[in-house]
């Protein structure tokens, strides 16, 4: 006789498995800091690269009108303007990305524990059916 209890275990185990397992199971192997901070400094480094790439290529197709009538005191102004727009963008993009890498890991910490949970309550079973048998 088929119980239903362990079928549905074993299919919410299984789509799990399909859909989130591998990701959730290699999230939920750091502590939240850990993730969280390293997936910070990696979205940081990103947005460094991306800010300097595009910098280059505006300095490259508007320089030559920056540097025509150029003064000390403007290119300390366009370097300070510059910098506090960098600035910025690393603060705007690094408190985003803590928020977002902080909530996906409590979610995938929270899949992972409901998982152990099924598969616990799936162990049981099959050992109550043993003990019966026996």
């Amino acid at each position: 006789m088929l119980d239903k209890r362990k079928i549905r275990l074993m299919t919410r185990a299984a789509v799990y498995e399909r859909k989130y397992g591998e990701k959730d199971l290699k999230i939920a192997g750091y502590y939240q800091k850990d993730y969280v901070s390293l997936n910070v400094w990696i979205t940081l480094i990103w947005v460094t690269i991306g800010y300097f790439l595009t910098a280059a290529l505006l300095f490259m197709s508007c320089g030559e009108s920056l540097i025509e009538g150029i003064t000390f005191p403007r290119m300390v102004f366009l370097a300070a303007v510059a910098l506090g727009v960098y600035l910025s963008m690393l603060i705007i993009f690094g408190i985003g990305a803590g928020t977002y890498y902080k909530k996906r890991h409590t979610e995938a910490k929270q899949r992972v524990k409901k998982y152990m949970r099924d598969l616990s309550r799936l162990e049981k079973m099959a050992h109550k059916k043993e003990i019966k048998k026996s």
